[in-house]
């Protein structure tokens, strides 16, 4: 009977030798130095390009240079454009009467009034402000003119030098100049009046902002 050769040790069933020269690499292990290593990352920041005033605006010199070239252009045409009053004159003569008993004073004032405009000057209002040494200051609307003529009666000294009574609703043509009179009267005594600082004619026209003031 013949008996199976020894191969000198057990082997287990179905096992495989490995080819001379290959070892297997175990599971999980780092890849082998042959293969090129990864690109780093760049980090790439898009808020800091297009989400700041740093990158988005010039610099802030530049910008307040800009903004104090428009304002001063602006004030230059506002200056040019600002209200202006639209006539010129000068106060004349005045003269004066104290009303007995009563403590104030009626003043005749004579002043030419020149229109500087391209068009008629309708006449609006007219009053007087008188501001007294002590700079205390008195207003009163001229009187109609249709008791300028009283007045003289009763106080002759008021019509010395006096014109014709200029009045609201007078007209003066476009470069006309017209010399008048009108009448008022202030609560001082004749004394605080001839001491008096200044005093000052208004003449208000229709459609114009600023009145013009003679003195």
């Amino acid at each position: 009977m013949l008996e199976p050769a020894s191969n000198g040790g057990s082997e287990n069933p179905g096992s495989e030798h490995p080819e001379s020269g290959s070892v297997p690499e175990p599971e999980g292990a780092a890849p082998s130095s042959s293969q090129p290593a990864p690109e780093p990352i760049t980090e790439f920041h898009i808020g800091e390009e297009f989400g700041t005033a740093k990158r988005s605006l010039p610099p802030m010199r530049i910008v307040l240079i800009c903004i104090a070239g428009v304002a001063v252009v602006v004030g230059i045409l506002a200056f040019r454009e600002r209200p202006k009053p639209q006539g010129a004159g000068a106060i004349n003569f005045v003269s004066a009467a104290e009303v007995p008993g009563q403590g104030m004073v009626l003043a005749a004032i004579t002043f030419t009034l020149r229109n500087t405009t391209e068009k008629p000057m309708w006449i609006h209002t007219l009053k007087a402000q008188l501001t007294t040494a002590d700079g205390g200051t008195f207003d009163d609307n001229a009187a109609s003119a249709v008791d300028l003529d009283r007045y003289y009666q009763a106080f002759p000294a008021l019509k010395e030098s006096s014109e014709a009574a200029i009045s609201p609703e007078a007209k003066l043509l476009a470069g006309a100049e017209q010399r008048g009179t009108i009448i008022v009267g202030f609560k001082v005594t004749k004394e605080a009046f001839d001491q008096r600082k200044s005093l000052t004619v208004s003449i208000q026209p229709y459609d114009q902002v600023l009145p013009v003031v003679l003195k």
